[in-house]
């Protein structure tokens, strides 16, 4: 009873979080990891796909775009409603609907592919969330994730966060679901097949001091972050975040220009 009590507690503090500031911003720099998830998945028309922790529509749109029948699944209603307007301004249909990636609202099978682009990941129970990902999924089917590794930029930005505002109750890191071993662990002999993918995405700025603004002010995490360590702390938090992204960026470059390492995850249920 008191894990449950603490991880409900974990999750409404993250709840909060990925409220803060306007995510969608941010999202709208990585479409490509929606494309490229459902290509490596091979969504096809017709097929029925949920999107886990869809936040505004990365994957449920790329999946859209190929006649897909997409659900996307959020517990952030203002994300949501992004991912709404998203999708009406390139006349594609999407079904939004609120939930929880521990507790999915839908019957066993319901879905011929499953998918999570950077979303999932971030739920505190990984066992019940990738349970729920394998429920969701009809025998046969295809689970398709996108997840940062923890020794990528994302990974270490993570960790620097942390390392100002350290999170207030310890939780599996996220960054685990990006290793192989892990993943192995999760799923289990639910599924018949499982691919690693390795993949980078690019992120691009004009300037590091126009990406930390950005990030302060967009970002969920980094916007909490900078709120709960005030201003006795923020410089040194923003020191931090910005040495670490002149160590990423690409020498000679005045812009920002720096990739971080991601892998696709494929995999298909038994």
């Amino acid at each position: 009873m008191t894990d449950e009590i603490t991880l409900d507690m974990v999750k409404k503090v993250q709840q909060h979080m990925w409220s803060e500031g306007d995510f969608a911003t941010v999202a709208t720099g990585i479409v490509i990891v929606g494309e490229l998830l459902c290509e490596a998945i091979d969504v096809m028309p017709g097929e029925r796909v949920l999107d886990v922790a869809c936040g505004s529509g990365t994957a449920a749109l790329a999946a859209a775009r190929r006649g897909a029948v997409v659900t996307g699944v959020d517990y952030v209603p203002a994300l949501l409603e992004r991912g709404r307007e998203r999708a009406a301004a390139e006349r594609l249909h999407v079904d939004w609907v609120e939930g929880d990636a521990e507790a999915l609202p839908c019957e066993d099978g319901a879905f011929d592919v499953v998918l999570s682009t950077f979303g999932a990941m971030f739920a505190p129970d990984h066992a019940r969330t990738a349970r729920e990902l394998v429920r969701a999924c009809r025998p046969g089917g295809r689970i398709g994730m996108s997840n940062w590794t923890p020794d990528g930029l994302v990974g270490e930005m993570f960790r620097t966060v942390a390392q100002h505002a350290p999170p207030p109750i310890a939780i599996a890191p996220p960054g685990l679901w990006g290793i192989e071993a892990h993943l192995r662990e999760l799923f289990g002999d639910d599924v018949a097949e499982l691919e690693i993918i390795p993949r980078e995405v690019v992120m691009r700025a004009p300037s590091i001091a126009h990406w930390l603004a950005f990030f302060r002010e967009n970002f969920g995490p980094v916007r909490t972050a900078f709120a709960r360590v005030g201003e006795d702390g923020e410089q040194a938090l923003a020191q931090d975040l910005t040495a670490m992204m002149q160590r990423h960026n690409r020498p000679g470059e005045t812009a920002l220009r720096a990739s971080s390492r991601y892998v696709d995850v494929v995999a298909r249920r038994r």
